[in-house]
């Protein structure tokens, strides 16, 4: 696989797992390391695509790092570690489904699509957590609103009002903005600055 096609989040979820596997003295890349990594990651899509689906993320969060504390420490590599079998034929899954879909690019919410149906330890574990593949392929286009990835950095680019601004009227059905109401000199005591 290209890792010029994949989108910069998932270059950087899988840079994040070989860093993992390496702190904790892995010897493979496993499809739970890379799992982890989307979902720690910044701003991640996938984080907020699985919760949309009603799964408990942080539930998975907690039963990836249970199976990653499972995987087999090798010492002495000095840091040499492979992508697992397992982990490069998600990949190849990954990149089939972008390329039914006519994307340019392989993101990161492809990636776990592949593994809910994988019959691997991740697949179980995303099923555990009651994510479906069609509950997760509806989460996907909603949020890519019939977009295809076609740019490098569509995935920091989706969802561009929830990540930049603030939603007044949700925060207003919270109970989190002050009233004006009753507010009169205030309000008049502003615009007489105003002026």
């Amino acid at each position: 696989m290209r890792m010029d096609k994949l989108t910069s989040k998932f270059q950087m979820a899988l840079a994040d797992a070989q860093s993992l596997a390496v702190g904790r003295d892995h010897q493979f890349i496993e499809p739970i390391h890379v799992m982890a990594a989307l979902l720690e990651q910044d701003s991640s899509t996938v984080r907020h695509l699985i919760s949309t689906t009603g799964c408990n993320v942080d539930l998975l969060v907690s039963k990836l790092q249970e199976e990653l504390d499972r995987l087999p420490r090798v010492e002495g590599t000095q840091g040499d570690v492979q992508i697992s079998n397992e982990l490069g034929r998600l990949l190849n899954v990954t990149d089939k489904l972008a390329q039914n879909r006519k994307d340019q690019y392989i993101s990161s919410e492809l990636f776990v699509l592949a593994a809910i149906d994988d019959k691997s330890r991740l697949g179980e574990l995303l099923r555990s957590c009651n994510l479906n593949k069609d509950t997760m392929e509806k989460a996907i286009d909603a949020v890519r609103g019939g977009q295809k990835v076609d740019d490098p950095n569509a995935e920091d680019q989706r969802q561009a009002l929830e990540k930049y601004t603030i939603d007044l009227t949700e925060r207003a059905q919270q109970g989190k903005l002050d009233p004006v109401i009753g507010r009169d000199s205030e309000i008049r005591r502003v615009s007489l600055l105003a002026k």
